[in-house]
């Protein structure tokens, strides 16, 4: 069983990001011939940026990424009216190309604004605009990936709130439902309650052990691991999982500098059985030093057959 480890957009040890911006308030103080020349300024930045960490990914020989998803500054925003979907064709396919010779595997996941099920239809609106701004991108890419989301609001009830969920993925277009994946929260949306709406729909889960942790009736991950794995099957990427710390024991819900290489252990363990290969996208707040850290804590108890990827042997092999 083969484990892929990446970490999310920023590279603390290059101290980079492809997250430049801009406010709308100081973007509307610009000229309209100044207003192009910030963002052109700001996009070029970030997708150089986002190219040289794609590099240095390669050099520390990591092949699993989630890029920003704020690669275009204000591109959600009604108010502005920028055509960048054609004007940065050659770094995008450049950077496409890259990725897709090295054989990594990057994704998105969108912010808390989008909302699908929102009780109201201008949130509903501008989260499937999110999402066709994202499915541009890929496409710019000229690659295959996902976007991941939460199921969004629990108004007025979670039977209800569900219901609204499968309707607005219903009606969207079909390659918009094909980038998309579900994760589990930590307030609203249970494992089994993800992983139920996603076999309903033939969405692919991403279960995240965190939120599993803050939130739960009870369900035992090694119970409904290879049901989540299964949703997979109609894709050609591996499964992924999120994985990470919670900051201390009153703020149980924030993210960690680091993994805690004992819990991360002993959640492999529950599920070694499947013997299936996935992915796991480590949300610690120290991005590639937290990935570089479990990686050394891991050495004496996993095989490593490259710098980010590491074996699991079978019971009694």
């Amino acid at each position: 069983m083969k484990i892929r480890l990446g970490y999310v957009a920023i590279s603390k040890v290059l101290n980079i990001t492809s997250s430049h911006t801009i406010t709308f308030k100081n973007y509307s103080k610009l000229e309209k011939n100044n207003q192009d020349k910030k963002l052109d300024e700001l996009i070029n930045k970030n997708l150089d940026s986002l190219l040289r960490i794609l590099k240095y990914n390669l050099e520390n020989e990591i092949y699993f990424y989630r890029m920003t998803s704020s690669l275009i500054p204000l591109s959600t925003h009604s108010e502005v009216n920028y055509n960048w979907e054609n004007k940065y064709n050659k770094k995008f396919i450049e950077i496409g190309k890259f990725i897709k010779k090295n054989k990594m595997r990057v994704d998105f996941h969108v912010s808390e604004f989008c909302v699908l099920n929102s009780i109201h239809e201008n949130v509903v609106r501008s989260s499937i605009n999110i999402l066709k701004i994202h499915k541009t991108m890929l496409d710019k890419f000229k690659i295959d990936s996902k976007v991941v989301l939460h199921i969004g609001s629990i108004y007025p009830n979670k039977t209800e709130a569900i219901k609204r969920f499968m309707s607005v993925f219903n009606k969207l277009d079909k390659d918009i439902k094909n980038i998309i994946i579900l994760e589990n929260d930590d307030k609203c949306f249970t494992m089994k309650d993800t992983l139920q709406i996603c076999e309903k729909l033939n969405i692919p889960m991403v279960l995240d052990y965190h939120h599993h942790i803050c939130l739960n009736n009870g369900e035992q991950i090694e119970h409904y691991i290879k049901r989540i794995f299964d949703t997979w099957g109609n894709t050609n990427l591996p499964p992924k999982i999120h994985f990470s710390s919670p900051k201390n024991d009153i703020d149980y819900r924030a993210h960690n500098e680091y993994i805690n290489v004992k819990d991360f252990i002993k959640f492999i363990k529950k599920i070694e059985f499947i013997n299936k290969d996935f992915d796991v996208m480590l949300e610690a707040k120290g991005k590639d030093k937290a990935l570089f850290k479990l990686i050394d804590e891991l050495k004496n108890n996993y095989k490593f057959i490259k710098k980010s990827i590491f074996l699991v042997q079978k019971k009694g092999n």
